[in-house]
């Protein structure tokens, strides 16, 4: 099934969680593609590029840092806005969220509000004008 706006890849271990944020992500208008574990997100995004990834930090396998710096180095997902949401919150790991080529810091507990205009503004510099 392709939506409107494509498609945005949820990279969160917990399914409930994950399961909220593409619920938002569906209210958006895009298609829902979970992702439990980094080396599924990875296989999912290279299978067909999303419009955009929410990525959380701390997964079972590959954590989000090492997953937001292997689509960064991939020429087909480069362009793909990558947007962290996480539990961890310092300044630290904000800064290894930009180094790594995140586009956005979001903290967990999130406002559903900044997540949805967070996800919309980023999916509108992907489209073509």
């Amino acid at each position: 099934m392709t939506s409107a706006h494509g498609s945005v890849l949820v990279v969160e271990d917990d399914r409930e969680i994950n399961s909220l944020v593409g619920a938002y992500a569906q209210i958006c208008g895009f298609e829902y593609r979970p992702a439990l574990d980094g080396t599924t997100a990875l296989r999912e995004a290279r299978r067909e590029a999303p419009s955009a990834v929410i990525l959380d930090l701390m997964l079972p396998d590959v954590d989000g840092f090492e997953v937001c710096r292997r689509l960064r180095n991939d020429l087909h997902l480069t362009d793909v806005p990558i947007i962290i949401l996480s539990a961890l919150s310092s300044e630290k790991d904000k800064a290894r969220g930009r180094e790594c080529g995140a586009d956005e810091y979001l903290n967990k507990p999130f406002n559903p509000d900044e997540l949805i205009k967070t996800l919309m503004d980023h999916a509108k510099q992907q489209q073509p004008n």
